[in-house]
């Protein structure tokens, strides 16, 4: 294979971690416009999406850091149904999901799809009605693009984070440098929905 070859296959390989759209939080998200356009679900991951990693899920943390408990509630009135879907056991994700008011999956094996379509279903929404929403490459957005979820990466709330995410995070930047350079060079093009 010629090198010009073996670095389009690169590139190729690498945009199966692009997201579908960057935001700088989750709680910067047009909601409403989803809505819109037909989505009627919205999963979560939890550490670094919606709390820094392992802040406590109680109730007075939710109302606190960036009123959690309202967005939650406006998903609702809005029409969403919600659902958080993390790696972590039990004990971290139902007390969170208990706050917010949400259904959850715990020790859901991200990036496996198994989860990403058992929240579908337990939402009682197909798979394109779906919004994924976490903070990850490798675990949240390839997950979410292997099971053909509209998937949107944001920026991780808290930099102190387990040496394993770290390490990780330096993968994403280079992936993350090529989704920038291939949409600014018209490759790719930002998915709206």
């Amino acid at each position: 294979m010629s090198g010009k070859n073996q670095k389009n296959r690169g590139t190729i390989l690498m945009r199966m971690f692009y997201p579908d759209r960057r935001e700088k939080s989750a709680y910067t998200i047009d909601y409403a416009d989803l809505y819109r356009k037909g989505y009627r679900g919205v999963i979560f991951d939890i550490d670094n999406t919606l709390v820094p990693h392992g802040a406590p899920a109680t109730k007075e943390a939710c109302v606190v850091e960036h009123c959690r408990v309202r967005t939650f509630a406006s998903l609702r009135e809005t029409g969403f149904s919600t659902c958080l879907l993390s790696n972590n056991q039990k004990p971290r994700v139902a007390p969170f999901a208990d706050a917010v008011g949400s259904i959850y999956i715990e020790n859901a094996h991200k990036p496996s799809v198994k989860n990403y379509q058992e929240a579908c279903r337990r939402m009682g929404i197909k798979e394109e009605q779906a919004v994924f929403v976490g903070d990850q490459l490798f675990t949240d957005v390839y997950g979410a693009k292997r099971t053909g979820l509209y998937n949107i990466l944001t920026e991780p709330i808290n930099p102190k984070e387990e040496i394993q995410i770290v390490l990780k995070r330096y993968l994403e930047h280079i992936v993350l440098f090529f989704y920038e350079r291939d949409l600014a060079r018209g490759r790719i093009t930002k998915k709206n929905s």
